[in-house]
């Protein structure tokens, strides 16, 4: 058994014990939205991410990316907007933090109601990885800007998707760590994670260079954020 697997029964076995007090998972509530906004009925959601969440790879980016399929999936009285970069990361160490890219001033003076991140691929790269603990609190930091913007979003954290082999310095190895690291920085500000690894798992099929899912994958990134948020 692996140290996520592990991760992944301590939890379990943990809320089994804590029995009734446990905890129900926040979703999207339409009326409270509005109510804080005064009344306005479209929901902002911003898809903050990398290459995968830009939609590199996938075929009709503009229409199946998954930002663009969650939109379709949520209807009109969402406004879903795609912030990913090619090539981002989540560590200030990496060699294109997201911190310093348009798309986080752009996703941030959005004011975005919801807030869907999903980084982490990229630092696997060996110039990009300096340790978990490092990763964990730029990670853990790039969560609490965006859950402190003054719209106030619920941020929900998306685990990377599965590396199917190595290329351009993304390696699986490194994954695993980043797994962790994700999964502590969401527990230090108690934000909730949607685990597309487990998602897109033993479906290689779906990623024709190893590391980015095409539209069918995204399609399936897309319904797994989607039945997350809005169930």
């Amino acid at each position: 058994m692996n140290r996520r697997h592990f991760a992944a029964l301590f939890a379990l076995v943990a809320a089994l014990l804590a029995g009734c007090a446990k905890k129900e998972p926040p979703i999207i509530r339409l009326d409270e939205i509005q109510s804080k906004r005064g009344g306005d009925p479209i929901v902002r959601v911003a898809c903050v991410g990398d290459s995968i969440t830009w939609g590199a790879g996938v075929e009709g980016r503009e229409t199946n990316s998954y930002p663009a399929q969650l939109q379709k999936l949520l209807g009109p009285r969402f406004d879903v907007q795609n912030f990913g970069r090619s090539g981002a990361t989540a560590s200030r160490a990496g060699d294109l933090p997201y911190w310093t890219t348009e798309e986080f001033t752009k996703a941030s003076t959005f004011q975005p109601d919801v807030v869907i991140l999903k980084l982490g691929t990229n630092d696997t790269k060996p110039q990009n990885w300096k340790g978990k603990e490092t990763f964990r609190k730029d990670f853990r930091d790039l969560i609490e800007h965006f859950t402190d913007l003054k719209s106030k979003p619920k941020v929900w954290v998306c685990q990377p998707v599965p590396v199917y082999g190595d290329q351009w310095g993304i390696n699986a190895q490194a994954l695993d760590s980043v797994l962790e690291g994700v999964e502590e920085a969401c527990d230090d500000r108690k934000v909730p994670v949607i685990d597309l690894f487990d998602a897109l798992s033993s479906h290689p099929e779906m990623f024709p260079d190893k590391i980015h899912p095409n539209a069918k994958g995204a399609a399936l990134m897309a319904r797994t954020i989607y039945q997350a948020i809005r169930p």
